[in-house]
């Protein structure tokens, strides 16, 4: 029996979704991560809410949310 290969972890798509999208207004004073971990994931979610919109903000909730579930 052959394992599937692992998919990351949801927060490490939600993660580079957040400097996608909002890397220019929102995360512009961080720097994104190659392999980043929860930890890392969570540090954006301040600036997500603090400099950007309302779907910054919902995608900040999300990434609180898929860090909570692989604890």
């Amino acid at each position: 029996m052959i394992d599937a290969p692992r998919q990351p972890p949801d927060f490490v798509s939600l993660y580079r979704r957040a400097f996608e999208e909002f890397g220019a207004s929102a995360l512009w004073s961080s720097k994104p991560v190659s392999d980043p971990t929860a930890a890392d994931a969570l540090a954006i979610t301040y600036s997500l809410r603090v400099e950007g919109n309302l779907q910054a903000r919902r995608l900040a909730e999300q990434i609180e949310q898929a860090c909570r579930t692989t604890v």
